[in-house]
């Protein structure tokens, strides 16, 4: 039964103006007699809309999949560092590549300010330094 609804998931998803139908048929020529109401149930129950609402938008998690090589996320994090002075916030600016799961850290300040990120920013599409843009994302 995991095998027909694997088949079913797949076909539904590769081929997104597929109808219950036309997936009920292919399901046919591979030797599975399977329902609509079945196929119908199945898409359900893996949250899959009804062919003409699939093409209209793309699930998130097809999306990521499509574009894993390619993304990369971005977020700060803090570190309290012990000073003289006392306890002092650093803010670190790290990138994540979705793909590898590698993590990257673009910068460390106790002020992020604007200059700060703006030269970060060239740090990341210096065309001439291309080392740091590779080691950073």
């Amino acid at each position: 039964m995991q095998t027909i609804v694997n088949l079913v998931l797949r076909m539904a998803l590769e081929n997104r103006s597929w109808g219950y139908t036309r997936i009920q048929g292919a399901l046919a020529n591979l030797g599975h007699e399977v329902g609509r109401g079945t196929i119908a149930n199945i898409l359900r129950e893996y949250g899959i809309d009804p062919a003409p609402e699939r093409e209209k938008h793309m699930p998130w998690s097809t999306f990521l999949r499509a574009h894993w090589e390619c993304l990369v996320a971005t977020d700060f994090l803090t570190i309290e560092v012990c000073t003289i002075k006392g306890l002092v916030t650093h803010y670190v600016l790290f990138f994540i590549d979705i793909a590898s799961r590698a993590v990257k850290i673009a910068g460390i300040t106790p002020h992020p300010d604007n200059r700060w990120m703006t030269q970060i920013a060239r740090n990341l599409t210096d065309l001439n330094d291309a080392s740091f843009a590779a080691s950073a994302i």
